[in-house]
C-alpha cells in the first residue's frame, strides 16, 4: 500500500456524466470529469492534482512533438455485483511504465502518485465505471517531454498525466492476419520491450497496406530474416499446437511484455496447457498447420482480451481456422472477464479495490 498523497483536488461542477449515453460507448472517444496532472522539474515531480479534464496549453517547440519523448499505458478498472470500483494488475502496468520510462531517457514515476494518483481519480469519478457486463473504465497513463527547445537532448522537464475513459464492450470479430515480410516494428537494442509512441507510428503503414489487401492486422517477423514472429499487431501472439501453448519469447528486447499475455499464460497453465516461450519462425508454423496440429492462433492485448484470428497469410500460402469450434481461447477469455467483473473468485489477487 502506498501513502496518502497529499494533492489539490479541483471537482467540476456538473458532471457531463448526466449527458452521456452509456448504451452507445465507441472506444476512447469519451473522457470522464477529471484528469490526473504532474510536472517533472528541477529533478523532482511536482505540483500533483487532479482537475477538471481540459484541454492543455502547449508550446510549438515542445520537446515530444519533435524527439519522440513519449510513453503511455492501457489498463482498465470495472464494479462488482456489489458496486465495488476494482482496478485490474494496476502494478503491472507501473512497473511496465517506468521500464518504458528508463528505456528512453525520462525519469521515472513514483509510486505514490501513479498507484495512489490513479486510486483517488479513478474514486472520484467511480460512477463512470458502467456496472454493466462486458464494460469498464479504461485507464490511460501518458508522460511527455516538455521543454521548448530545439536541440536533441533529453528533456529536462516532463508532464505526466492520466485520463479515463468509460468503455462499451469490444466485440472484437476474429481477424484475417498478414505475415509482415517488409517492415520491421522492432529489433534487438532497440525499443520494442517499452510501450512509447513511436512504437505506435512507425506501425501504422504496415498496418495500413495490410488493411488495402483486405486484412485486418499483420504479424510482424524480427528484423533481420523476416521469420521468426514476434507481435500481432499491437498485441501478443499465442499458438495452440497439438495441446501446447506457444508464444515468441521476451529474450531479444523486441516484444512488449504485456500484462494480458502474462495472464493468459496463468490460465493456460491452470487449465493443464504446458507454455513454451520460444523464438518460434512462420515456417514451422506452417509444418504444423500442414500436419493438422495447429489449432488455435489468437492475439492478446487490454482491449479486446483474446482476439482469435481465422486467418493467416504466409506469401501465397493461407492458413484458415473454424474458431467457432475452437474451445481454449473462448475458455480461457471466459475465465479473465469472470475474475475481473467479480463472477468468480480472484484466487490470484489480481484486483485492486478503489
Amino acid at each position: 500500500m502506498t501513502e496518502a498523497l497529499d494533492m489539490n483536488v479541483t471537482k467540476v461542477e456538473r458532471s457531463k456524466l448526466k449527458d452521456l449515453n452509456l448504451e452507445n460507448l465507441p472506444f476512447g472517444r469519451y473522457f470522464t470529469d477529471h484528469m490526473l496532472e504532474a510536472d517533472f522539474e528541477n529533478g523532482e515531480w511536482k505540483n500533483v492534482e487532479i482537475k477538471p479534464y481540459q484541454p492543455l496549453l502547449l508550446e510549438p517547440s515542445l520537446s515530444a512533438l519533435h524527439y519522440g519523448q513519449a510513453i503511455f499505458e492501457g489498463m482498465k478498472a470495472y464494479k462488482d455485483k456489489e458496486d465495488n470500483a476494482f482496478i485490474f494488475r494496476p502494478y503491472d502496468n507501473f512497473r511496465r511504465f517506468n521500464i518504458s520510462a528508463v528505456r528512453m531517457n525520462m525519469p521515472e514515476i513514483p509510486e505514490e502518485i501513479f498507484i495512489e494518483g490513479l486510486h483517488q481519480l479513478i474514486e472520484l469519478d467511480k460512477n463512470w465505471i458502467p456496472a454493466k457486463e462486458d464494460y469498464s473504465l479504461y485507464i490511460r497513463p501518458v508522460m511527455f517531454a516538455t521543454d521548448t527547445a530545439l536541440g536533441v537532448r533529453p528533456s529536462e522537464t516532463y508532464k505526466f498525466i492520466i485520463i479515463l475513459s468509460p468503455a462499451g464492450p469490444y466485440f472484437a470479430e476474429p481477424m484475417k492476419i498478414a505475415v509482415e515480410e517488409k517492415y520491421t516494428r522492432a529489433a534487438p537494442g532497440g525499443v520494442g520491450f517499452s510501450k512509447n509512441a513511436g512504437n505506435y507510428g512507425g506501425a501504422m503503414l504496415a498496418s495500413t497496406v495490410a488493411k488495402q489487401k483486405g486484412y485486418d492486422q499483420v504479424l510482424w517477423t524480427d528484423a533481420f530474416e523476416h521469420k521468426y514472429v514476434q507481435e500481432c499487431g499491437t498485441m501478443n501472439v499465442f499458438f495452440i499446437i497439438n495441446g501446447v501453448a506457444y508464444t515468441p519469447g521476451l529474450e531479444s528486447g523486441t516484444i512488449l511484455a504485456g500484462v494480458t499475455r502474462e495472464i493468459v499464460i496463468t490460465l493456460l497453465k491452470e487449465a493443464g496447457l504446458k507454455v513454451e516461450e520460444i523464438a518460434l519462425s512462420i515456417d514451422v508454423i506452417i509444418d504444423e498447420y500442414k500436419a493438422g496440429n495447429l489449432l488455435e492462433v489468437f492475439g492478446t492485448g487490454t482491449a479486446a482480451t483474446i482476439s482469435m484470428i481465422k486467418e493467416l497469410r504466409y506469401k501465397d500460402f493461407v492458413m484458415e481456422f473454424d474458431v467457432d469450434d475452437w474451445q481454449i481461447a473462448p475458455a480461457i477469455k471466459n475465465r479473465m472477464t469472470n475474475i475481473k467483473e467479480g463472477k468468480t473468485e480472484d484466487v490470484y489477487n489480481w484486483m485492486y479495490k478503489v
